[in-house]
């Protein structure tokens, strides 16, 4: 998912950037209300996480811009401290989709974003992916490969559920690079490093390397299985 965190502490807005990044999302972030809206009404995001006592411009009104002027859907998890029930209407009234009172658990901040984006995009319902002798369960994050237990690091990971979700298509590196870094991917051996590492770890558990190289067009994951 791609994350956008609109929060003023320091502190929590670094567990959060930091804790979701290392589960294999993109994340961005704001200090203030100002920033916040234009980074949420010009980003392509799948969630923001919205404090509600921003300078600037608090949430709630950063809030009821997106939905009113900019007629942005993005699903909106309000964190706040405030954890009345008329706070909490208030900000349903505004246009949130969810409400977090801190102080909150990390995981389930995240099991909020992901539930927020899956109903967005018509998938509450997830189901497993499979491509030839690969699995990959959304949910757990678990992959097995060729039936052995895969271990891979965040970014690995969301390069595979790229190419998983749909196995033989092309894609090119800039499309790999914008679906696990967002906009901020470094150089072309970025992306190169960390396809490195998710064959070596496929080939180490299965046997084969199932991932094909295009030379300069890109990459595709093969859907057979082994010969």
């Amino acid at each position: 998912m791609r994350v956008l965190i609109i929060e003023d502490d320091p502190a929590i807005a670094a567990n959060l950037y930091d804790f979701l990044e290392e589960r294999g999302h993109v994340v961005d972030a704001a200090a203030d209300g100002v920033t916040g809206l234009h980074l949420a009404v010009t980003g392509d995001f799948d969630a923001i996480v919205l404090d509600l006592g921003l300078p600037g411009m608090d949430g709630a009104s950063l809030c009821r811009k997106l939905r009113d002027e900019a007629r942005n859907d993005t699903p909106v998890l309000m964190l706040t401290a405030r954890d009345t029930l008329e706070d909490k209407l208030e900000g349903f009234a505004r246009g949130a989709d969810d409400y977090v009172v801190k102080p909150f658990a990390l995981k389930e901040v995240e099991a909020r974003l992901v539930a927020l984006g899956k109903r967005r995009a018509g998938k509450v319902a997830q189901r497993e992916l499979a491509a030839g002798d690969l699995t990959l369960d959304p949910r757990t994050l678990a992959v097995r490969f060729r039936g052995n237990d895969v271990r891979l690091p965040p970014k690995c990971l969301r390069l595979l559920e790229t190419l998983m979700a749909e196995p033989e298509r092309v894609f090119s590196r800039k499309e790999l690079e914008t679906a696990v870094w967002g906009d901020t991917q470094g150089t072309s051996d970025t992306l190169r490093s960390h396809m490195y590492v998710l064959r070596r770890e496929l080939v180490q558990a299965g046997g084969y390397d199932p991932i094909e190289t295009l030379h300069g067009i890109g990459y595709r994951l093969a859907s057979r299985g082994a010969a």
